[in-house]
């Protein structure tokens, strides 16, 4: 309900209505708005309850500029620190990511590869940031908007496997370059004239 905007932004959850609405215990319906604060689509308010996370465009970019700061340094790092388990974790990624038929499944994939990227760093800390800036639900409804450029999922693939071949090397420079411009063109498509554009 979130995710499709039937719930708006800044709306109060009220667990008694959800739990009515849902057919299903106040408890659980409480432990389900933990786990979504965990995931960013709901924001705690001490004395005042749950309420919907701003996941609009605008928080988008913000959160994809987040990403840019962060993620080539993260490459540089994981070049270093990288063993091969990780390029394995890394490979299976792109290997589902190419062979992926919808939209979310291309989207998990692509979000796996980040995130074991981050995890090559052996700093769980990364690990945790980049999945509080990448939520799934919001990136699963997105993509599925930008896989339509019929080149989006080869490029993202060809892209990644870029990187890998970077993290073979160790070349921490080369690998922060590509994750650089990889997550830049990102934040271009989800940039407001780029959005002027497409509508």
């Amino acid at each position: 309900m979130i995710v499709s905007g039937a719930l708006a932004a800044g709306s109060r959850l009220g667990q008694g209505e959800l739990a009515d609405q849902l057919g299903i215990s106040r408890g659980s319906v409480r432990e389900a708005l933990r786990r979504l604060a965990g995931d960013g689509l709901v924001e705690f308010e001490v004395n005042r309850g749950f309420f919907v996370a701003d996941v609009g465009l605008d928080n988008v970019r913000q959160r994809l500029e987040a990403r840019l700061t962060i993620e080539p340094e993260i490459a540089r790092l994981a070049a270093r620190r990288r063993t091969d388990a990780d390029l394995d974790a890394m490979r299976e990624a792109i290997e589902l990511e190419e062979a992926a038929r919808s939209s979310d499944d291309a989207h998990d994939a692509s979000r796996a590869f980040h995130l074991a990227v981050a995890a090559a760093t052996r700093n769980d800390a990364f690990v945790r940031l980049l999945e509080s800036l990448w939520i799934a639900d919001v990136g699963r409804r997105l993509l599925a908007e930008r896989r339509r450029t019929p080149t989006w999922q080869h490029d993202d693939v060809a892209e990644h496997r870029a990187i890998v071949t970077a993290f073979e090397a160790r070349n921490g420079k080369q690998a922060a370059a590509l994750m650089r411009a990889h997550v830049e063109s990102a934040v271009r498509h989800w940039s407001p004239r780029a959005s002027t554009a497409r509508g």
